[in-house]
């Protein structure tokens, strides 16, 4: 029983890490990455469409993102959810491909981008520490319950708690990184 407990927390904090390390791939840095567009949805026939499923999204230089699209009739659409996104870019229909040269960033933008990431990163940190808070209360209702003794409930909060340390720096380990990314020049 307690084994579950655990095991279905420590399930919930990797899905919490990866999550954060996928908020993290989509905060822009001075060089172009294809996951800077996972969270672009594009207006296809009326249904909102992610663009990894519409286009091919390629990077061929370190500032600069080439979109292939699919279907060359939502080409439009794609050019539009891209310039109206959150990436502050413009792409350039060059005929069959989308062409879009990253901008160097702002001193200021960059500060930007690591306040957004410090936010990503709490919201992670939140999740664990909900997760470990509800697997507290399932121990201490099994400990209660009687299902469990005393000496392995108390066994099973350290091992609780060291779980979760161990996810709360893996979160601040990705924001280290992400942060230093962001602001090297």
């Amino acid at each position: 029983m307690i084994d579950e407990i655990l095991l279905e927390a420590e399930e919930h904090m990797d899905t919490a890490v990866g999550v954060a390390k996928d908020n993290f791939a989509g905060i822009r840095s001075g060089q172009a990455s294809a996951a800077m567009f996972a969270n672009i949805s594009v207006d296809y026939y009326g249904a909102p469409t992610p663009l990894q499923q519409l286009a091919a999204i390629t990077v061929p230089e370190a500032r600069m993102v080439l979109v292939s699209p699919y279907d060359a009739s939502a080409k439009k659409e794609i050019e539009s959810a891209i310039r109206s996104s959150d990436l502050g870019v413009n792409p350039s229909d060059d005929g069959n491909v989308l062409r879009i040269v990253m901008p160097q960033l702002t001193e200021e933008r960059r500060r930007d981008y690591v306040k957004l990431a410090k936010t990503k990163a709490e919201e992670a940190r939140v999740t664990i520490r909900n997760m470990r808070r509800k697997a507290k209360d399932q121990i201490d209702s099994a400990v209660k319950d009687g299902e469990v003794g005393e000496d392995e409930g108390n066994r099973a909060e350290k091992e609780l708690d060291s779980l979760t340390k161990k996810h709360v720096d893996a979160v601040d380990a990705l924001l280290s990184a992400k942060e230093g990314e962001l602001l090297e020049v």
